[in-house]
């Protein structure tokens, strides 16, 4: 058992390092195609330039060249823009993967000097172009044969000489037939799982992908090992998903990247795929639950909505309640809290609040028709009408999006004088759409002097609305040294704040969704693939499955150690659980040998970086026990003292343990004084007088007169019971006034 959760680690770590330092393990349909794939036209981006960069919809581009008027600027942006959109709609497409695919293999069919094997003419280089049928051939062919085995002719015209070779051997052949054969049967799959969204239609699709991986197909070995590991549409096996990942591992040998500018690189790449997928509307909403928090804080809001909850917003929104309308339009366009995105809902409740005047959600409606979808078709006009509808009611979502309008002129001429105005207005009332904008414009220079400070502002103001762009442009600018001192690992923690946010992240709620329907087994694995990427949600949800042995397939003897791994992780990305849970783990010997010393450096580490009041209680505990600290009551009472202020839900545990303190402080004053000393030093004459003999034994029996007279009194005043009265008799009537008989 131990074993294999070893090779479930290797397995992980193998993703990771195919994928060049951030692998992305996407959902379904996704997982196919690598991150360095994805963004090849980005390799230029790569580059360092400390000449400054530019910004597009908001987001920071590096720049080749610089234009000398704003609109050749404007008119760069809007191409370049649209080359970019082209090149990435190529990188996606199956086609363009499949054609690198065939050139890739009839390259290493074909080399520079092909020499035919067997035939009339064994050994002899083959001639291109050559002549068969009235028609020339630039390479090898198959035409004119049964068996399909590709052939050359080693002259010009082979119906003169005759001469002719195999351009392979039979194993060769028999090798590529099974190859097209594997492809077909791959693209058959492929095919059903991208046009289906049922269930059952996808474990059809992956049966032929699992045909096609039997066949050493690479691209279906990839998405079989995936589909195995996490138990999607195939039944989980971890060692046969081992298996294939070692198979991959040995078609390629992957690099890790250790230094921070190689990291920057490679994130860099990452998040230059993830910004250039974020739309007007923003994108869906990752969800991320922490369980430690949820089990640690059972009344604390997770984010998720209840169903109930959600069929009463529901109900509010039929009965007409607008802010319903507009909450669940919200949630709807974005997904998350437990909703699924939903395009079409979301206009209809945009529409019927819209209609009863509500400015958000003619805003979002705006944002809608600007940005197009297969509910809503795309169209400038409709959408600037909503837009002026609701920026004249002062609403800053529309007032941003009427700047959009005039900065790229959709809908109406560019004019950069009304996009900043509407930018500064929606900049301040905090809408970070316009904080953004108005970063990019201040950053080009377009519409306003460039100014690469108020860039730098409105960036920071906009990321901590958690925009990604903003992150994105603020990792730019720290990557280059533009407006600020250059910082890689700035820049790296900016970048890799955005990498988190691409499709892949949606596994986090996968993964919960699997730990709530009590599948801990995938729910594990799948944090462990998003852990080793580098979430510290899944490395901190990961630790907390395994130290609760709710996993079967780690082995007893490794739960713990796998735990302390994720637990450090998780802590060295700055959660305070994970440091306490750090500490525990050393100070209980749990996966590790007992050390009281780095218990004591975890719990200080989380009492001075996250101020934890948990930690802090457990400092004055090891003062008090003097466990990998010297003992120090004074010191104990301070830390406990600190975990009272800094938490109300400490002030009970603390105020116990210095009730218990106290009691301790007094033994140890009472074992370190000489009481025999203290009472031969007493002079009693000297202090009551030559007689206070006599004046404390007539206290002595006062005393003693007062309690004698109290329990007489208290015996007088206690009624006897009625039980105990003795039984008067009653007397008979003489018997002269008895009744006759």
């Amino acid at each position: 058992m131990g074993r294999r959760v070893r090779w479930v680690t290797l397995a992980l770590c193998l993703a990771a390092l195919s994928a060049g330092a951030l692998p992305a393990a996407d959902e379904e349909g996704n997982q196919d195609e690598s991150l360095e794939s994805k963004t090849l036209s980005a390799e230029d981006q790569v580059k360092d330039h400390s000449t400054g960069t530019r910004v597009v919809a908001g987001q920071i581009f590096l720049e080749s060249g610089k234009s000398d008027s704003q609109s050749e600027n404007e008119e760069s942006f809007q191409s370049q823009e649209e080359e970019k959109e082209n090149s990435l709609e190529e990188l996606n497409s199956l086609e363009m993967s499949n054609l690198i695919n065939k050139d890739l293999e009839e390259a290493e069919i074909q080399s520079p000097v092909l020499t035919a094997i067997g035939g009339t003419a064994d050994g002899e280089p083959c001639h291109f172009p050559f002549l068969f049928m009235e028609k020339e051939y630039a390479e090898c062919t198959a035409d004119g044969r049964e068996d399909g085995r590709l052939w050359c002719a080693t002259t010009y015209d082979y119906k003169k000489d005759q001469k002719w070779g195999f351009c392979e051997s039979e194993e060769q052949s028999n090798k590529r037939k099974q190859m097209q054969e594997a492809e077909d049967v791959y693209q058959i799959g492929m095919k059903i799982l991208n046009e289906s969204s049922k269930k059952a239609q996808k474990k059809v699709a992956y049966q032929y992908l699992l045909k096609a991986a039997d066949m050493n197909h690479t691209k279906a070995m990839e998405k079989v090992s995936y589909a195995l590991l996490f138990g999607d549409y195939l039944k989980q096996n971890i060692q046969s998903s081992k298996e294939l990942f070692e198979k991959l591992t040995e078609e390629g040998s992957p690099k890790g990247q250790m230094s921070c500018e190689s990291a920057l690189t490679h994130y860099r790449l990452v998040a230059n795929h993830v910004a250039s997928d974020i739309s007007l509307t923003g994108g869906t909403v990752v969800q991320r639950i922490r369980l430690a928090d949820e089990v640690e804080n059972p009344g604390m809001a997770s984010g998720m909505l209840e169903e109930d909850l959600i069929q009463y917003y529901q109900f509010l929104a039929e009965k007409g309640d607008v802010q319903a309308q507009v909450g669940l339009g919200q949630l709807h366009l974005h997904g998350g809290r437990g909703v699924e995105q939903n395009h079409q809902r979301a206009f209809e409740y945009f529409n019927q609040a819209a209609n009863a005047g509500n400015s958000h959600a003619m805003a979002f409606l705006g944002k809608m028709y600007s940005e197009g979808s297969d509910v809503v078709p795309q169209s400038n006009e409709t959408a600037l009408q909503y837009f002026k509808k609701a920026a004249d009611m002062g609403n800053p979502v529309g007032q941003s999006g009427l700047g959009m309008a005039y900065l790229y002129g959709r809908g109406v001429p560019v004019n950069y004088e009304l996009a900043l105005k509407y930018f500064q207005k929606a900049a301040e009332q905090g809408w970070v759409d316009g904080q953004l904008q108005l970063g990019s414009m201040y950053y080009n220079g377009i519409g306003v002097k460039k100014d690469y400070k108020q860039a730098l502002k409105y960036f920071n103001l906009a990321s901590q609305g958690g925009h990604i762009l903003a992150f994105y442009n603020l990792a730019q600018m720290h990557a280059t040294g533009t407006g600020v001192m250059r910082s890689c690992h700035t820049a790296v923690e900016l970048f890799k704040n955005v990498c988190e946010r691409g499709r892949w992240s949606e596994r986090l709620m996968t993964a919960y969704n699997s730990y709530k329907d009590g599948d801990s087994n995938s729910a594990v694995v799948q944090y462990l693939l998003l852990a080793e990427q580098g979430y510290e949600v899944a490395q901190s949800n990961a630790a907390f499955i395994l130290d609760q042995k709710e996993a079967s397939i780690v082995g007893e003897n490794e739960t713990y150690p796998r735990a302390l791994l994720h637990w450090n992780r998780a802590a060295s990305q700055g959660y305070t659980v994970a440091r306490i849970k750090l500490g525990d783990y050393h100070f209980y010997g749990f996966g590790t040998d007992v050390d009281y010393e780095t218990a004591f450096i975890h719990y200080r580490l989380a009492s001075e970086q996250q101020h934890s009041a948990q930690a802090m209680f457990n400092l004055g505990y090891m003062h008090e026990k003097g466990l990998g600290i010297k003992q120090d009551i004074h010191l104990a009472k301070r830390f406990y003292d600190m975990a009272a202020e800094a938490s109300p839900d400490a002030q009970v545990p603390v105020f116990l343990a210095l009730c218990k303190l106290g009691v301790i402080y007094s033994l140890q004053y009472i074992r370190e004084i000489n009481m025999r000393e203290v009472f031969s030093h007493i002079d009693m004459d000297q202090l009551l007088g030559p007689e206070w003999d006599l004046y404390l034994m007539t206290i002595i029996a006062l005393l003693l007169g007062t309690i004698i007279a109290y329990r007489q009194r208290q015996h007088q005043a206690i009624p006897r019971p009625a039980g105990l009265r003795p039984a008067v008799p009653q007397q008979e009537p003489p018997p002269e006034h008895q009744p006759p008989q």
